[in-house]
This record gives C-alpha cells, sequence and structure tokens, in this order.
C-alpha cells in the first residue's frame, strides 16, 4: 500500500461544519459541495480560486448538477430541484412517506442521469434505511433497504456496479446495477473496513473503477482496488474527512473536504483546517460526473 503524507494542499479556507459531496463540473471547470448545516451550497472556480457560496431553502446532504442547469438536491424535506445562482427553489416529493426516525443523506447520479440518495436512521441504531432512485421523470423508487447510515454512493465507469457504503457496520457494499431498468441485484460485500481508522464516508471512481473513499474519523481517504483491498491512503490534517472528488482540466486532482461537525474546542485548536477543502494530485484521473435528466 501507498501512503501519501505530503502534497495535500488547502485550496479553501472554509469553516464548514460538514462539508460534503464534492462534485466536479468538467463544463465549468468548478467544483460545487455543500455545508449540510450552516446551511451553504460552495461553487470554487479552481483557475481563480474563486468560492462563490449561497444560502439553499432547506438542509442539502447530497446533489447532482442538472442537464437543465441546477441541482436536483437530497434534503431535509426531500428532493427538490434548486438554482442557486436563479435562486429558484421546487419541492418535488419527499420518498420516506412521512417516516420522520429516517432522513435523506450521500447521493450521486449515475450514468443514465438517474439520481441515487440514500436515507439513516437519526439514532444510527436500527437498519431502516433506504436507498432510493430519483428517475428522470422525477418519481422515486425504493431500490435497496437494511441499511442504517448509507453513505459513499459511486457508480462504475461502465455504470454496471453501484457502490454505497453503511457506515455503521463499516462495510462498503456493490450491487449490479441495470442500466435500462435502474434496478439493483447481487448485493455483495466489496470491502470490509472495520479494523481501519475511521467510518467510510463518501466516495468516488476513477478511470481504472478504483473506489476513493473518506474516512470520517480517520483523517484520510482510501483507495480501494476492485477485490476491495486497500491500494493507497492520503493523510489529512483533519480527522473528519467526509468526501472526495476527481477534477481539475485533467481530472487528476483529487479533492476532499471536511468538518469540525462535533469536534471539542480542544480538538478544533488541534486541527484549525477543519472545515476547509483540500486537494492531492492523484496518478490516474477520474470520470466526468454525469448529470441528472430529470
Amino acid at each position: 500500500m501507498v501512503r501519501i503524507s505530503s502534497g495535500v494542499t488547502c485550496v479553501a479556507e472554509m469553516e464548514d461544519v460538514l462539508g460534503e459531496v464534492p462534485v466536479w463540473d468538467a463544463n465549468t471547470g468548478c467544483l460545487w459541495w455543500t455545508d449540510v448545516f450552516r446551511p451553504a451550497i460552495h461553487r470554487l472556480d479552481a483557475a481563480s480560486g474563486k468560492v462563490d457560496s449561497w444560502t439553499p431553502p432547506d438542509k442539502v446532504h447530497s446533489f447532482a448538477l442538472r442537464e437543465k442547469g441546477g441541482l436536483v438536491v437530497a434534503g431535509r424535506k426531500g428532493f427538490a430541484l434548486y438554482d442557486p445562482e436563479q435562486g429558484s427553489y421546487e419541492l418535488l416529493h419527499d420518498p420516506r412517506g412521512g417516516d420522520d426516525s429516517t432522513m435523506l443523506n450521500d447521493g450521486r447520479a449515475d450514468r443514465q442521469g438517474r439520481f441515487w440518495a440514500g436515507t439513516m436512521d437519526k439514532k444510527l441504531q436500527r437498519p431502516v434505511g433506504h436507498l432510493y432512485r430519483l428517475d428522470a421523470n422525477h418519481q422515486s423508487v425504493a431500490a435497496a433497504d437494511g441499511i442504517t447510515l448509507s453513505n459513499g454512493v459511486a457508480i462504475s465507469p461502465d455504470g454496471a456496479t453501484l457502490y454505497c457504503a453503511d457506515s455503521t457496520p463499516k462495510l462498503i457494499y456493490a450491487y449490479d446495477l441495470d442500466g435500462e431498468s435502474g434496478a439493483l441485484s447481487n448485493k455483495r460485500v466489496f470491502a470490509d473496513t472495520s479494523a481501519l481508522p475511521g467510518i467510510p464516508d463518501g466516495a468516488t471512481v476513477d478511470a481504472e473503477g478504483f473506489l476513493w473513499s473518506a474516512r470520517f474519523d480517520g483523517g484520510r481517504v482510501l483507495r480501494h482496488a476492485l477485490d476491495g483491498s486497500v491500494v493507497q491512503e492520503i493523510i489529512l490534517p483533519v480527522s473528519r474527512v467526509t468526501s472526495c472528488a476527481l477534477g481539475g482540466p485533467d481530472l487528476k486532482t483529487l479533492y476532499m473536504t471536511s468538518a469540525f461537525f462535533r469536534l471539542t474546542d480542544e480538538q478544533r485548536t488541534q486541527q484549525p483546517q477543519a472545515g476547509a477543502l483540500f486537494a492531492v494530485p492523484a496518478d490516474v484521473p477520474g470520470v466526468v460526473e454525469p448529470r441528472y435528466r430529470g
């Protein structure tokens, strides 16, 4: 395994309570991400270093870029369409059907332009969460269940495999994803990370199909090979690394979000950059992030 503890830079001195789900926009050369608890949507212009921020009308736990402009989001109130620059917000529906014991969490668009988002048990005790698929017609389907804390939704480069972590047991699962129907099948454990520091959080894939997984409370991002083994780790100066995305002009910059959520005053003193956005060069490029077609 290759360990990298140098070369990580802070590219945006943010103070995100819970920075999450960075998404690279290849069309504009910008990185988008959310601070769930502020709440805020951020956009970094990678060329200039300028960061723009907006306050959404709901806490945004995850989102994807839309083909029609703006974002599709998974928030506290459910699925919605949000255009920060235009100031428009349209609530679609809440797939939980009034179940207040769970809330939407991590999500991502697949290669066919559908949006996936999982739910989590608010008390982190019961496997009552689901993985929902939001189709282009704005209708949603519960495609998987039995999840306590859904995280790290990622899609293989060929679109045939969906990854999703259940952070509570520290397991990363893989599903076969039917490109035409969107159905999931053949659930299996891709990686048992229970012996590793922290818990699996947000994730992304690179062009070789390897999975990059952030480790919340682990202070690192891991690169998993196709067999689930860890082949590389990036060490960060903060403990609560939340998610990652490959971007930049050549898709060879690994961006990493972080949080100071529930850190003690002493821990924040020891980690003054907690909540910032970090980056490190990657040897293998990412893949262009798909957009939601609805």
